[in-house]
């Protein structure tokens, strides 16, 4: 699959993280965009691809950045053929990302680097006890003494990428920028920006020769953001069903649902893709938004993620037809709608959840989901089980998700998690169901009637694996795009 004669739109757009998710999103919207052809994306990829991975920005660059999306409802696929990338590279051209950020064209940088790749500590700053990070910064505050680009290459985290890419604009003089975290996080934008902004002090105060700080709070607009779109892993046929249905030969198709959502919040400085015209929606306040989409659609699928493994489940379309997981999911949708606005009509967005879960076509595996679930749990469950245990109620919805997370990894299976290794100590803990509980939200469980149920919950779920002091194989990374 290569480009006809057609020119590829001027690259203004830089994105990080590279995957499935921003090819069936971000990458899609731009792509129906009403000015599609003024803007082109240059996306660079995460870690490095793992052996026998396939190398997704190598891959996409021997197609001149173009790649089938198909869309997948009960009545069948449509296939489109998505042309907004212009470029694609591996995320350690650490140079070319520079490179992109200091020029005056690029406008916007959108990221899909998964919750943990943000590098937070559960304060909501950044990880300052992170070593990859610290790492980062160090390199940042060498750089800060010399005029040499080269000096400012070489990060290994996203926030690092991103905090370098801005110092090469800055040093460029190449002007304000928006940056547009596509990530499910609460309050992304203001995360993105309040972690920038301590990062980039960390970095003055080493001695920096003007102040980064300064111009990151006048330059960079940080725009807050819900996503909502389910995408899948591909499955292992699915360039042969591209292939038989269209003629194309494709090595990187993307598979996703024909739903899509994107609510936009923030100003966009040096202009933007005219999104609207694919269905996006930009608003005075996202947090509404973004808090149905992280409660109600995140949240069921982790509460179906964990409890739907140790039923032996396999994807969302099992799990929901599961009638006690069905019970749950409606009861966990019930305790979180109590906290939203009543005319953002929670019960019409759930019903619709439901025909979309149920959707078998769309092989949404709980495996994928589960990645990351020390942080996912943190974000799209305990906000609703506070806020229920204020009110003097159970909540049996958000308790099942937490002890279904709890009994997980007690029963051994094999979850994946960027806090593997803290997840690991937890688990070899004297009392690993106190310590998991802790890695949570320690006052929210301990001694407290949440807490009870909880452990009560654990004990249900493991069963006769209660003796097991250890969990199974705790793999300290996270999938290209965690649901």
């Amino acid at each position: 699959m290569r480009r006809d004669t057609a020119p590829a739109a001027p690259p203004r757009l830089v994105h990080l993280g590279l995957g499935a998710f921003h090819r069936a999103h971000q990458a899609w919207y731009t792509a129906r965009a009403d000015d599609a052809a003024e803007w082109g994306i240059v996306a660079f990829g995460g870690r490095a691809p793992r052996p026998g991975d396939l190398d997704v920005p190598a891959a996409l660059a021997r197609q001149d950045g173009l790649y089938t999306l198909v869309e997948r409802s009960e009545d069948g696929d449509a296939f489109t053929v998505v042309d907004s990338i212009v470029a694609a590279h591996p995320g350690p051209r650490t140079d070319l990302i520079n490179a992109h950020l200091a020029d005056p064209r690029t406008a916007v940088v959108t990221l899909t680097i998964t919750e943990a790749g943000y590098r937070l500590a559960p304060d909501g700053g950044p990880d300052l006890a992170d070593p990859a990070l610290l790492a980062d910064l160090a390199r940042l505050r060498e750089a800060s003494a010399v005029d040499d680009p080269a000096a400012l290459t070489g990060a290994t985290t996203a926030p690092g990428r991103l905090l370098a890419g801005l110092e090469a604009r800055r040093r460029a003089g190449a002007g304000p920028i928006a940056l547009v975290p596509c990530d499910n996080l609460p309050g992304n934008g203001a995360l993105l920006r309040g972690g920038l902004l301590a990062l980039a002090a960390e970095v003055d105060a080493g001695g920096h020769h003007g102040s980064l700080a300064s111009w990151l709070a006048d330059h960079a607009s940080v725009i807050s953001t819900s996503v909502d779109r389910i995408t899948p892993r591909a499955e292992p046929d699915l360039a042969e069903t591209v292939r038989r249905a269209t003629g194309r030969s494709d090595a990187v198709p993307v598979v996703t649902e024909p739903f899509s959502d994107w609510v936009l919040e923030g100003e966009f400085p040096a202009g933007r893709p005219a999104w609207e015209a694919a269905g996006a929606l930009v608003v005075d306040d996202v947090e509404p938004f973004e808090s149905r989409k992280l409660w109600l659609l995140n949240g069921a699928h982790s509460l179906l993620a964990y409890a739907g493994l140790l039923a032996d489940h396999v994807t969302v379309a099992q799990a929901i037809e599961d009638p006690t997981l069905r019970r749950a999911v409606e009861g966990w949708w019930s305790e979180a709608a109590r906290h939203l606005p009543a005319d953002l009509d929670a019960a019409a967005y759930s019903r619709a959840l439901l025909a979309r879960f149920r959707n078998h076509r769309v092989e949404h595996r709980l495996a994928q989901i589960s990645a990351d679930g020390s942080a996912k749990i943190r974000l799209r469950i305990l906000p609703v089980l506070r806020a229920e245990a204020d009110a003097g109620r159970a909540a049996p919805g958000a308790e099942l998700a937490v002890a279904a997370w709890v009994a997980a990894h007690r029963r051994g299976l094999p979850l994946v998690d960027a806090a593997g290794d803290d997840v690991a100590r937890a688990c070899s803990a004297a009392e690993p169901v106190e310590a998991l509980l802790a890695m949570l939200d320690p006052a929210l469980f301990a001694g407290t009637p949440v807490g009870a149920r909880v452990r009560d919950g654990v004990r249900r779920l493991v069963g006769a694996a209660e003796g097991s002091r250890h969990c199974g194989e705790i793999s300290p990374g996270a999938t290209a795009r965690p649901a």
